[in-house]
């Protein structure tokens, strides 16, 4: 097992909103407790991310709790997307048939769906929208070279990124990720009431062939499905339907050592 150590404390520069989320070390494991979450919504899933240097592994817990598949990898696909953006609806419905269908074999795709605010000056603001996203495509955009971001953009486990529509490249990109070493993550003991989030969280060991000795994990919150009305804008007059849309305010950070 990983113990899971308070010796970096919050990673504040590059995780906004964490100072007011507390995290109890328990030995090899720890116990989380997510402030912040808006009372009228409904909690359905925890999300796990483990980062290690510039790749992103292994994730999933759910409330209730859920599995990976056994014997599936899990692959994190994020997509950052926008209301306000007459490109994205197709990118958005390819990210819910992929977490419906579960295309590839030997995968469990785990998606996110992340709202930037850019786009809340034309016309829209988005209702999901926060400057948190905006900031990790800007990240993104920095490791992958790039001169611009823009939306639909697709991310696979934090190493390949391109056109969220664009079925042959995500799936390319998700056959590389299953092949990757993953990091195995698991929530028990979830329990929930109105602004508050509580759970348990353990991990395996970090796999000897990343050549590491640290990494983060990172907790959020999602909904496993959001819809809006959209009355002004690119969209204007559509009716737009989302799944695992990411909550901004609700996220931990923590590192694991070897």
């Amino acid at each position: 097992m990983i113990a899971l150590t308070p010796a970096c404390d919050w990673n504040h520069k590059s995780v906004p909103a964490l100072a007011n989320i507390p995290v109890t070390f328990i030995g090899q494991s720890a116990s989380i407790e997510l402030h912040g979450v808006e009372p009228n919504m409904k909690i359905v899933s925890l999300v796990a991310l483990a980062i290690a240097t510039f790749g992103a592994w292994l994730f999933r817990a759910g409330l209730p709790p859920t599995q990976a598949s056994e014997g599936r990898v899990p692959v994190l696909v994020e997509l950052f997307t926008s209301e306000g953006c007459s490109s994205c609806p197709p990118a958005d419905a390819f990210l819910q048939k992929l977490d419906h269908d579960q295309p590839i074999s030997g995968a469990d795709i785990v998606v996110l769906s992340e709202h930037v605010d850019y786009w809340d000056e034309l016309g829209w603001k988005d209702p999901y929208s926060s400057r948190l996203f905006t900031d990790r495509q800007a990240a993104y955009g920095q490791r992958f070279g790039l001169r611009t971001v823009y939306t639909p953009q697709m991310v696979v486990d934090g190493a390949s990124e391109f056109v969220g529509n664009d079925s042959r490249l995500a799936e390319k990109a998700f056959s590389k990720a299953v092949s990757k070493a993953k990091i195995g993550i698991r929530f028990s003991s979830v329990s929930t009431e109105p602004g508050f989030v509580w759970a348990h969280l353990e991990t395996d060991s970090l796999p000897a062939e990343l050549g590491l000795r640290e990494g983060e994990v990172y907790v959020a919150l999602a909904l496993d499905h959001a819809e809006t009305q959209v009355s002004r804008g690119e969209n204007s007059g559509r009716k737009l339907t989302y799944t695992w849309v990411r909550f901004a305010p609700a996220i931990a950070s923590l590192r694991i050592f070897i």
